[in-house]
């Protein structure tokens, strides 16, 4: 038991945070720079926690940018206000990764710039024959180590882990929660400290700020990914664009009445 717990929940973290380090601060917002070779490296690593359910940073970028452009609008590839349940919203976002991945969607040009691609991998990522082994990879693991039957109910979300977790922040994020700032969106920050989601829980801030390397503001505000990302520019395998604080008060609260602007530049 003790082994599929931690199956899982590695499965769920290194996912996460690939998730969130690769196809959206770096890839959707260049919120830092890395080498060729890092990048490749991270992609590898993308590709092998995420399984049967990778997205290609390229696509994912794009459907991204689109979100942030097109936010609770009809052309938002994935709003609350237009989808009447979640399982709608998760089809079409879906219907629109593949159509972005074989070209059958015309994209503006201005979702092109900077886009990170290795369309040998993304091939592979996205195609059948590897979404089917890694499932086999996640049924072998639990026939061989799960205590009972039961377990085997967790396989489905193994299956489409990036699935579930963009759905948490594309529904939930967008319905539920706080705000710290007043924007033209519903997004919010789902929680107050962040632990579950690495920090792609507080919605609103990153609406806010979409380049910062930072989710967090408050004081209470969590993000596990800045502290990696700030790990990895110490050790010059990344380079971040701009560290800029937070302006906050003298209590710790931030200071919603001045523009922050951070990392926009993407200097590749």
């Amino acid at each position: 038991m003790l082994f599929i717990l931690l199956f899982f929940v590695a499965h769920w973290y290194l996912s996460l945070f690939m998730q969130t380090f690769l196809q959206h601060r770096y890839a959707a917002h260049g919120a830092f720079r890395m080498s060729k070779f890092w990048e490749r490296f991270f992609y590898i690593a993308a590709y092998i926690t995420q399984g049967s359910s990778y997205v290609s940073p390229r696509v994912y970028a794009i459907m991204h940018r689109m979100h942030h452009a097109y936010t609770d609008t009809e052309m938002d590839p994935h709003s609350p206000k237009y989808d009447d349940n979640l399982f709608k919203m998760m089809w079409k976002t879906r219907q629109m990764t593949v159509n972005i991945f074989t070209g059958k969607l015309d994209i503006e040009p201005r979702f092109l710039k900077n886009l990170p691609d290795w369309k040998w991998l993304d091939r592979i990522g996205h195609s059948n024959i590897s979404r089917l082994l890694w499932i086999g990879i996640y049924t072998w693991v639990y026939i061989q180590f799960a205590p009972s039957a039961w377990w085997f109910l967790l396989i489905p979300a193994h299956i489409l882990m990036l699935p579930l977790q963009g759905m948490i922040i594309n529904w939930f994020a967008h319905k539920y929660g706080s705000t710290n700032f007043s924007m033209k969106n519903t997004s919010t920050n789902l929680f107050k400290v962040d632990i579950f989601m690495m920090g792609e829980a507080y919605h609103n801030n990153h609406h806010k700020n979409p380049s910062s390397t930072n989710f967090g503001f408050r004081w209470h505000e969590f993000d596990p990914t800045f502290l990696i990302i700030k790990l990895l520019n110490w050790a010059h395998i990344i380079r971040v664009n701009k560290l800029v604080p937070i302006p906050v008060s003298a209590s710790g609260q931030v200071v919603l009445n001045k523009p922050v602007d951070l990392n926009q530049a993407r200097n590749r």
